[in-house]
């Protein structure tokens, strides 16, 4: 059989986006899908934000997921999407109340954004367009005579290889039936979106707030959380520094992905290192056949 005939029978198969300003992909026909590819996020209100501010994110793509492409040309998405924008797990208030239940004992806790956490050496506040030098969200409890706070992380994955953008073009010209497969390679890049980008704030942040006796929350998706390493795990939430919230999603219903509630996981800081810089090796089985498709390509 030549390459070429191999090639036409394997399925093929590709990231892209699985949202675009909240509506599913999947779900859109050939209209909607040119509509949303050609609209600039500074016109899109963000579905996500209780304000309705507009779409922050270029392009407008809140998450990812994995296309497949059959021998027929048939193109279907499979798996849960992956959480590209901050702002998706913003959907409903459902992280806020359950963090605020679990960590506060209360559903509705007040909401503070981007509280600058650092201080430079000549003792002015750090920016906090700096990631390291502020924290997400701080959630309050004021009700009475209580004020209970806690910090609240959100850390969505990001993406290496091909830009959006050629994809962009070939929705924006799309008029046929079903879905248009992406154009160029690209994948969700769970190292740096974990040991480069949130262990570093989770090392500058936790030790103070450990100090303070106050709690970390790190809201992930289920699939940033299946891609770390083993971490072992605080028996007791009094045993914890970080307090994991992992999400996942359901649907579409009515034409987009829903938010919902998966799991909680207690940590150390130290366990969390752990897992954030350990992952899981491949067998060797894998990592041979992954060769060899990639020999096929040579």
């Amino acid at each position: 059989m030549t390459r070429k005939k191999r090639q036409l029978q394997r399925i093929s198969k590709r990231y892209g986006a699985a949202e675009l300003f909240g509506r599913a992909v999947s779900r859109l026909d050939a209209k909607e899908l040119r509509l949303l590819s050609s609209s600039s996020h500074r016109d899109m209100p963000c579905p996500f934000k209780p304000d309705k501010k507009t779409c922050h994110k270029q392009g407008g793509v809140c998450s990812l997921v994995q296309y497949e492409r059959q021998p027929d040309e048939n193109v279907s998405v499979s798996g849960s999407p992956i959480t590209t924008c901050p702002s998706r797990f913003i959907e409903s208030g459902i992280v806020t109340r359950w963090v605020g239940e679990t960590l506060l004992g209360t559903p509705a806790p007040k909401v503070v954004s981007e509280v600058g956490f650092l201080m430079a050496a000549d003792g002015q506040e750090v920016s906090t367009d700096d990631e390291v030098g502020s924290i997400d969200n701080v959630l309050a409890r004021t009700d009475g005579n209580h004020f209970e706070w806690c910090a609240l992380e959100k850390q969505a994955v990001y993406f290496s290889g091909g830009k959006m953008e050629a994809d962009f073009i070939t929705m924006r010209k799309w008029v046929k039936r079903g879905l248009p497969f992406p154009e160029k390679q690209r994948r969700p890049d769970f190292r740096s979106s974990g040991p480069k980008r949130l262990m570093p704030q989770l090392q500058t942040k936790v030790p103070t707030l450990r100090r303070w006796g106050k709690k970390m929350a790190v809201v992930v998706d289920k699939a940033f959380w299946d891609s770390l390493g083993e971490m072992r795990r605080a028996k007791d939430l009094s045993n914890a520094d970080i307090i994991w919230f992992v999400v996942d999603y359901e649907g579409p219903i009515q034409g987009r992905y829903r938010l919902k509630t998966d799991k909680v996981i207690f940590t150390t800081l130290e366990n969390a290192v752990e897992g954030l810089t350990g992952g899981t090796p491949v067998s060797l089985e894998q990592f041979e056949q992954s060769i060899k498709r990639k020999l096929e390509r040579v």
